[in-house]
C-alpha cells in the first residue's frame, strides 16, 4: 500500500506515505502565484517565495475538500491507496445515501416558501446535503439566500448548530430579513454578530461577518456542526482560511459564490475548505429563462490625447482627476432614465468629486455610499431607491459591488477601470435583478484610450480583459467611441 489516508479532523486529511511520495505530492499541490512579483515588493509579503502549498510533506496534512484531487493523482500515477475510517470523524469519502432528490424536493416544498423554487435550486440543495461539502457556483440573482435558507432549516431540524459567515454587516441584516421573508421566526433561532454584538449565544443559527469572529479562539467554534460561507470567493484570504481551519469538528461545509477569479490555485483553496465546486447555473441561462433582466453592455471608449505614464498608478491618478472625464460621467448619469448606480474606486480622489458634480444643480435624488457610511444609512439608501424611479447612487465598489440587492435598478456605470473578473461580475449582478416593470438593464463601461506609438495604456488593456469576460458570459456588447476634447 503506497498511501494510507484518514481524517485527522474535519479540516485536514492525514496521509501516510514514503518520503519520496510525500515530496511528489507536495510538488503536485504547490502553485506559483501569478501576481507574486508585485506582492513581494510590499512589506507584508517580503521573504515569501511566491508559492502556495496545499500539502505539507512534514505533517502529511491536506485539506479534506481536496480528497478527489488526491485520489485522481494517485490513480493517474498508479499508486495504491487505502482509506481508513476515523472513529470520531468518519470516512474520508463519507456521503449520505439516504438523501435523494425526491426527498429533498419534498422537504423544500414542506417549507411553504412564498416563491417558486427553481430546478437548479433543488439540485444545489440536494448536492449540499448529499455530500456534506460543496462549493456552489451560482451567479447573482439566482436565489442563493433561498438555497441557504433551505439548508439551514434542514440542519436545524436535525438539531445542528449553524454558523453563517458573510463579508459585510449589510449582508448580515439582509440574510436575517430574507429568512423572515421566507416565513421563519428568525428572532427565535438566529443571532446576529457585528459591530460589537455579543458573541456568545444559545441560538442555533449565528449570522456574522468574518471580521467579527476570525480572532476568536478555536473553542468558540467547537459548537458548530455546519458552516455556510456566502461570497465564498473571499475565503481564499489567509484570515478566512484560518477561520475555517478552527472549525475542527464542523462536518457540514457549504460555500456559495457568484463567480471565481479563474485562477486554479484560488479555486483549489476554496474547494479545500468547502468541498468540490459545482456549477449551479449561469447568468446567460438565467436570462434565457427570464429569471433576471436582459443585459446590454455599452462600452464607452473615451479618446484622450496621447500620453505616456511611468506606471499604472500614475495613469489612474490622471484618469480619476480628469475634469472632462468626470463631467462626461456626470452628464451620462443625469441623462439616463431610471435608477442609476455609479461605481468608483477611490473615495476622496474620485467618489467625492463625482458626487459633488452629479449632485450640484439636479432635482434628482443623489446618494453617496462608501465604507464610512454606516449600515443603517446604506439600508435607507437601498429602501429609498426601491421606491424611486430616478435616483442616482454614487458608491464604492467595496460597499455596493457585493451583496446589496436593489431590484429597481436600471443602469450601472463603471466609473473606475478594473480587470478583476470577480469584481466586474459581482458589480454587473447589482443591475440584473428583475423588478416590477423592469426587464432590461444596461451597463455603461467607461474605458480610456490614451495609447501612444509605444503601445496601449494600462487601463485599455484592462478593457480587453473585461471584453474577454463579456464574451465568456455571452453578454451582448457594443463599443461607442467618444472624443473627450468636447468635455474639456
Amino acid at each position: 500500500m503506497d498511501l494510507l489516508i484518514r481524517k485527522k479532523n474535519e479540516v485536514y486529511l492525514k496521509v501516510d506515505a514514503e518520503p519520496g511520495l510525500n515530496y511528489e505530492l507536495a510538488d503536485f499541490f504547490t502553485f506559483e502565484i501569478e501576481s507574486a512579483k508585485y506582492m513581494q515588493k510590499t512589506r507584508r509579503y517580503k521573504g515569501w517565495d511566491g508559492k502556495i502549498r496545499l500539502y505539507s510533506p512534514a505533517t502529511g496534512e491536506i485539506y479534506c475538500g481536496l480528497i478527489d484531487y488526491l485520489l485522481d493523482w494517485a490513480d493517474e500515477k498508479g499508486y495504491k491507496y487505502k482509506m481508513e475510517e476515523c472513529e470520531y470523524f468518519g470516512h474520508p469519502l463519507e456521503r449520505n445515501d439516504m438523501i435523494t432528490p425526491q426527498g429533498v424536493a419534498g422537504f423544500v416544498k414542506s417549507l411553504h416558501l412564498p416563491f417558486p423554487v427553481r430546478d437548479y435550486q433543488y439540485k444545489a440543495i440536494y448536492e449540499a446535503l448529499k455530500y456534506n461539502r460543496r462549493l456552489l457556483l451560482s451567479p447573482t440573482a439566482s436565489g442563493k439566500s433561498l438555497m441557504i435558507y433551505a439548508l439551514v432549516r434542514y440542519h436545524r431540524n436535525a438539531n445542528r448548530d449553524i454558523l453563517i459567515v458573510v463579508p459585510t454587516t449589510s449582508l448580515v441584516e439582509q440574510m436575517y430579513k430574507d429568512f423572515e421573508e421566507y416565513g421563519w421566526m428568525a428572532t427565535k433561532d438566529c443571532h446576529k454578530i457585528y459591530a460589537g454584538a455579543e458573541k456568545y449565544t444559545d441560538h442555533g443559527v449565528v449570522i456574522t461577518t468574518w471580521q467579527s469572529i476570525y480572532k476568536e479562539p478555536r473553542k468558540w467554534f467547537d459548537r458548530f456542526d455546519v458552516v455556510i460561507g456566502d461570497e465564498a470567493h473571499l475565503f481564499k484570504a489567509k484570515s478566512l482560511t484560518s477561520l475555517m481551519s478552527k472549525l475542527h469538528e464542523c462536518k457540514y461545509r457549504i460555500g456559495f459564490t457568484g463567480t471565481l477569479d479563474g485562477a486554479n490555485v484560488n479555486q483549489l483553496v476554496l474547494e479545500g475548505v468547502f468541498g468540490r465546486c459545482s456549477q449551479v447555473t449561469k447568468t446567460n441561462q438565467l436570462m434565457a429563462a427570464g429569471h433576471v433582466a436582459k443585459l446590454k453592455v455599452k462600452i464607452v471608449l473615451l479618446k484622450h490625447e496621447e500620453k505616456l505614464f511611468e506606471g499604472y498608478q500614475d495613469e489612474i491618478g490622471y484618469l480619476v482627476e480628469h475634469e472632462g472625464r468626470n463631467r462626461f460621467i456626470r452628464n451620462l448619469a443625469r441623462d439616463l432614465k431610471g435608477n442609476t448606480l455609479v461605481l468608483f474606486n477611490y473615495v476622496e480622489r474620485h467618489g467625492q468629486p463625482l458626487y459633488d458634480l452629479i449632485n450640484s444643480g439636479t432635482g434628482r435624488p443623489v446618494y453617496f455610499v462608501h465604507g464610512g457610511v454606516d449600515v443603517d444609512d446604506r439600508e435607507e439608501t437601498r429602501r429609498l431607491t426601491e421606491i424611486s424611479d430616478n435616483a442616482i447612487i454614487i458608491a464604492s465598489y467595496g460597499t455596493f459591488s457585493t451583496g446589496i440587492n436593489i431590484k429597481n435598478l436600471h443602469n450601472v456605470i463603471f466609473a473606475s477601470p478594473s480587470k478583476s473578473r470577480v469584481r466586474n461580475l459581482q458589480s454587473i449582478g447589482r443591475v440584473l435583478r428583475k423588478g416590477e416593470n423592469k426587464s432590461q438593464a444596461t451597463l455603461y463601461d467607461i474605458a480610456d484610450d490614451i495609447s501612444t506609438d509605444r503601445g496601449n495604456n494600462y487601463t485599455l488593456n484592462h478593457l480587453m480583459e473585461r471584453v474577454k469576460i463579456y464574451n465568456q458570459e455571452k453578454f451582448q456588447y457594443e463599443i461607442i467611441d467618444v472624443k473627450l476634447k468636447a468635455y474639456d
